[in-house]
């Protein structure tokens, strides 16, 4: 087999893995709707644990114990790492419903309102991005390289909130009558 051709099967595989990857992800997070006594008791503060989630302090603290052997810090790195994907897909689930509940709001407004249609379509793509990021940022850590900063992705979901309740809060002004 010549380089080129496995280099041109290395790059389809690996393109294969991204789409699987991103299906699964896409997949992960649909929803049907926007329950109303969700929206009104959602609070992005739920997430602010997965920043600390997989911070090296606690593993040193539990190295600096008397008793400490390495099979603990081995489960609880893979403890941490299961409870940051289950924070993870749900951050994926609620920005969706926010999404979501902001395209039915332009959808049915009175007012047309292309800019909102283009942050909505821009916070769509940069979020799924740095979702898609920490995802593999999430496995790489696994092997012992960096850490995982979602710091921007709560962000995006917090913004998204006071965006979806501003407009809530503002009248809509009645359609012409023609």
């Amino acid at each position: 087999m010549s380089i080129v051709a496995g280099a041109a099967a290395l790059a389809a595989i690996l393109a294969g893995g991204c789409f699987a990857l991103i299906w699964k992800l896409l997949a992960a997070t649909t929803v049907q709707g926007v329950d109303p006594d969700w929206l009104r008791n959602y609070s992005v503060s739920s997430y602010r644990p997965m920043e600390r989630l997989l911070d090296e302090r606690d593993v040193a603290f539990l190295q600096s114990h008397p008793g400490y052997e390495a099979n603990m810090e081995k489960k609880l790195r893979a403890d941490r790492r299961r409870v940051f994907r289950m924070y993870l897909r749900n951050l994926g689930r609620d920005f969706n419903r926010l999404h979501h509940a902001l395209r039915l709001l332009a959808l049915h407004s009175p007012q047309d309102n292309p800019e909102l249609a283009k942050t909505l379509i821009r916070q769509k793509f940069v979020f799924f991005a740095g979702y898609l990021a920490a995802r593999v940022k999430l496995e790489l850590y696994a092997a012992g390289i960096g850490s995982v900063d979602v710091r921007g992705l709560v962000s995006t979901l917090d913004t998204m909130h006071t965006e979806l309740h501003g407009l809530l809060s503002t009248p809509m002004a009645p359609a012409a009558a023609s």
